[in-house]
């Protein structure tokens, strides 16, 4: 009889476990790898019809890789043909998504759930192959409300106002910037009682703009995305700006460019943390009159450039070293290659640009169905996915 009472509450303890466990919350229905996208053209064509669109409102920017797009929404991500939009796989929890991106190849994508010490927060991280569904990785980290997620390739970096959270390809956090929730040596992190207000990362490096109490100005703070001490941040530079409100536009290699709005100056930093030079910046006083959302600039790169958009105009940087090359006076986000040119979204459609010095080669006709906002864009193959607001479309 006593053996027949254990057994049951086993029984009982094992079913309470799988009804409140992760596993019981999570649908997951994989899928084997789609068919080869066809390749892309040599050229953009004269026009462009859309193909399909769906919900993608936990999605600041297209995640595309490979032959599938990614639609992030509610508590779900599904992994879509790119011609049709048909759904070959789904990954959802029990839970909201905070937001979503592309790093390593992979859809990132944390979820809403109390962290450390409770703290309300995204602090599931899950990395899914967007071909398949499959599961990658999966961690619990602890990272604030109102993240965006940014990557080098190399590390992806959870931003946050007071903490900054990076991770490797396996969802092994690297680092930890800023206000520790479970402190376990004091004394690591090289300043307190700070807030970030934009974030950009490159070769390895996380670049972040900082408000710290008694700096005559705002701060620039390098870092290493993997330092020699997992507990101890590995600070490259920090230098006081030459005034506040300052906002991060980019990095690549060595060099980081900070827009200045109250100097309405574009200055540029080498990787000691010496100011290398400036350059006048005319952009409308809205342009940088807040933060970005997520704390990421919204910017793309090429192999020649690297491009950030302001607000209301594209400015182009040589890749190699930050300078700016040219400015388009009208546009609704950065640019990228597809079918072999550089596209920009603008009103009404989309303009193809000489990546050299920016002048037009022709433009294109989109109907938006009455949408005016900010437009992300990504390339797979032949389709080119416009991300609206919470709706990702597909044109070809």
């Amino acid at each position: 009889m006593i053996a027949a009472v254990i057994a049951v509450i086993a029984v009982a303890a094992g079913v309470t476990v799988w009804a409140n466990s992760e596993s019981r919350a999570t649908v997951s229905q994989t899928a084997d790898p789609g068919p080869a996208l066809p390749e892309a053209a040599t050229a953009v064509p004269a026009q462009l019809s859309e193909l399909w669109q769906a919900p993608s409102a936990a999605a600041p920017v297209p995640i595309a890789e490979g032959n599938a797009a990614v639609t992030a929404n509610g508590g779900e991500l599904d992994g879509r043909d790119p011609l049709t939009g048909q759904v070959r796989w789904r990954y959802s929890r029990d839970l909201p998504l905070c937001t979503a991106a592309e790093g390593w190849a992979r859809a990132v994508a944390l979820y809403r759930n109390d962290g450390v010490n409770g703290e309300t927060g995204c602090s599931e991280v899950v990395a899914l192959d967007p071909g398949t569904g499959h599961r990658m990785a999966q961690r619990t980290g602890s990272a604030p409300l109102g993240t965006g997620l940014v990557s080098d390739g190399a590390y992806v970096t959870a931003f946050g106002t007071t903490l900054l959270n990076t991770w490797r390809d396996d969802l092994v956090e690297t680092a930890e910037y800023g206000k520790v929730p479970a402190l376990v040596n004091p004394d690591k992190q090289p300043r307190v009682g700070c807030t970030y207000g934009s974030i950009a990362m490159a070769s390895s490096r996380v670049g972040v703009v900082e408000r710290c109490p008694n700096d005559p100005g705002d701060r620039i703070t390098v870092f290493r995305a993997a330092p020699k001490e997992s507990d101890s941040p590995q600070v490259s530079f920090s230098e006081i700006l030459p005034g506040y409100h300052a906002r991060m536009v980019a990095m690549s290699g060595d060099y980081v460019a900070v827009a200045m709005p109250d100097q309405k100056q574009l200055v540029l930093y080498g990787p000691d943390g010496a100011e290398l030079s400036a350059y006048p910046l005319d952009l409308p006083a809205s342009d940088l009159d807040h933060d970005p959302a997520g704390g990421v600039p919204a910017t793309s790169s090429t192999a020649a450039n690297v491009y950030w958009f302001t607000g209301s105009k594209l400015m182009a940087f040589a890749r190699d070293t930050l300078t700016p090359k040219w400015t388009l006076s009208s546009a609704l986000g950065p640019g990228v290659l597809f079918d072999h040119q550089l596209v920009v979204p603008i009103q009404g459609g989309l303009a193809v640009l000489n990546e050299e010095d920016g002048s037009t080669i022709r433009t294109i006709g989109v109907d938006r169905h009455g949408y005016t906002g900010p437009v992300r864009l990504a390339a797979l193959g032949p389709v080119l996915l416009e991300q609206r607001g919470a709706t990702l479309a597909a044109l070809r």
